[in-house]
């Protein structure tokens, strides 16, 4: 071969290794966007559970040292019922489909008689004797009732001349308000729990004839809000005060009016107690997601702290303020949508962890002591053998760079210096789903009132929210708790605020 046909030979193979190249990139990125479409179906289509099903009748495996609680606490079977067809589960309602309704309902009596004429047989000519009556009851419905609360204060004339004396009004929310507590109380409960934007509650009031518009609605939202940061604040250093802390954080639209843009700002949670789902929440509104926001909430706490992986814990987590406890749920998420990677070792690994979260619920349902001993004992082993294995799975290589499981990997490989912390303490959760379903309302909320209109309304709608989902995790009434709170907060005593936070009111008695 001459120069000529070796340096053609040479720029073939040249050519050839760069086609290969580009293929192989392509075949990756087109790995990586099947993967990214197959989750996106899901997310729309999909199931949206985690829950990784080996058979299509699983039996619970049988934790190490635990056969003994697993037969005391066996599982419901489904019951089965023969149709003409096929076989189907038999729905267990467990009374969802019964009424229940309180005893001081008041209740509206109609009677339906027959007519006189009938009242007499036809072929004896006597009258019919009554033996009793059939009584059928139905719940009915009222548009919601309004009315004007008049205050009648007699004047006095002071002797010669020196004035006028008259009984003071009681203490108001909004000084002269033309609204009740009341009234104040059922508009942030629709708002704030019944997530319906102001325009939609001024409708509502429209059809009964009263025209409020919305934006003095605003304004006492806004005034509300404000008047009870005291409390909010209350609740606050209690959370902070406590020894388990969870916290998440969340995308809320903010209107600039000058600009005539919306900006994303964000609404952090914190829930924090030592129960298993603790009451009491606070929504903090910041202006955007930096890490200072972290900083400033949380720079006086030192318990267990619960979060996701998000770099502003982890800094504070760095400098040793917490025990920085990261979430389990967030790590099984991510192995559980790597499906196209090494899927024997992700199923491998999915099963590892539900027998941690299983472990869980037993240590939940002991002492505290019994709870760490589990704990120690026998979930440790299992973390140590999943870093191990996940450590030798990142060595050997042989998956795409950019995929879901390369994501997975380098997710809990990150986190393996904290991912025992939550051994540490009784009291410590394995997860942050606590703070999860405490940002749910707000997902529901923004998509109904869409923005919030200034740094002031946010910190306003903070307040408020704090009140109304704390009260609904403790299954009180909003609407009762708000109209009370309203109506003593004014001339409470400060020193003990606490008596008016959703975990320590009670409801006030009649009469």
């Amino acid at each position: 071969m001459n120069a000529e046909e070796i340096a053609y030979t040479e720029e073939l193979k040249n050519e050839n290794f760069e086609l290969k190249k580009e293929r192989s990139i392509l075949r990756n990125e087109l790995t990586c966007l099947k993967e990214q479409n197959e989750w996106f179906r899901r997310q729309i289509f999909g199931q949206r559970s985690e829950k990784v099903i080996d058979s299509p009748k699983p039996s619970p495996p049988l934790l190490p040292g635990f056969e003994e609680w697993f037969a005391n606490h066996p599982q419901k079977e489904e019951e089965i019922k023969e149709v003409a067809a096929h076989k189907r589960r038999k729905q267990n309602r467990h009374g969802r489909d019964k009424i229940s309704l309180p005893d001081d309902l008041p209740k509206e009596t109609t009677i339906l008689d027959i007519p006189e004429e009938e009242k007499i047989c036809a072929k004896t000519g006597q009258p019919l004797v009554k033996i009793g009556e059939e009584i059928t009851s139905k719940l009915a419905h009222k548009p919601g009732s309004y009315y004007i609360k008049e205050f009648i204060r007699p004047k006095y004339a002071l002797p010669e001349g020196e004035g006028i004396h008259i009984q003071e009004l009681p203490d108001s929310i909004i000084p002269k308000c033309r609204a009740d507590e009341s009234l104040l109380a059922d508009i942030l409960v629709k708002k704030f729990g019944d997530h319906l934007p102001l325009y939609r509650i001024c409708e509502i009031f429209s059809r009964d004839g009263i025209g409020i518009s919305r934006q003095l609605l605003s304004q006492w939202v806004l005034k509300v809000g404000t008047t009870l940061k005291p409390l909010y604040d209350e609740m606050l250093r209690r959370i902070l005060a406590s020894k388990n802390v969870f916290v998440d954080e969340s995308p809320v639209d903010l209107l600039i009016p000058r600009k005539g843009k919306v900006h994303k700002g964000y609404m952090w949670v914190l829930v924090g107690g030592k129960a298993k789902d603790p009451p009491h929440r606070i929504y903090s509104f910041r202006f955007d997601r930096q890490h200072k926001h972290a900083s400033d909430l949380l720079k006086d706490y030192r318990g267990n702290l619960h979060s996701d992986k998000y770099g502003a814990y982890e800094e504070l987590a760095n400098q040793k303020l917490f025990n920085w406890c990261p979430c389990w749920s967030h790590i099984r998420r991510k192995f559980f949508e790597a499906k196209s990677g090494d899927p024997p070792f992700r199923k491998w690994v999915l099963r590892k962890i539900r027998h941690l979260f299983m472990y869980e619920r037993v240590a939940w349902a002991r002492s505290e002591e019994q709870r760490l001993w589990i704990r120690q004992e026998k979930e440790i082993l299992i973390i140590d053998e999943l870093i191990t294995k996940i450590k030798d799975r990142m060595v050997k290589g042989n998956f795409l760079p950019k995929s879901k499981f390369s994501e997975a990997l380098g997710y809990f490989c990150g986190l393996i210096p904290h991912l025992k912390n939550y051994t540490k303490d009784p009291y410590s959760r394995i997860d942050n789903n606590v703070a999860e379903r405490a940002v749910r309302p707000l997902a529901i909320g923004r998509k109904n009132w869409l923005f919030v209109g200034s740094m002031q309304g946010g910190e306003a709608a903070a307040t408020i929210l704090s009140l109304v989902q704390s009260c609904r995790v403790l299954k009180i009434n909003p609407r009762e708790y708000l109209e009370d709170v309203l109506r003593r907060f004014m001339s409470h005593n400060f020193k003990q605020l606490h008596e008016l936070l959703p975990g320590y009111w009670r409801k006030p008695t009649m009469g």
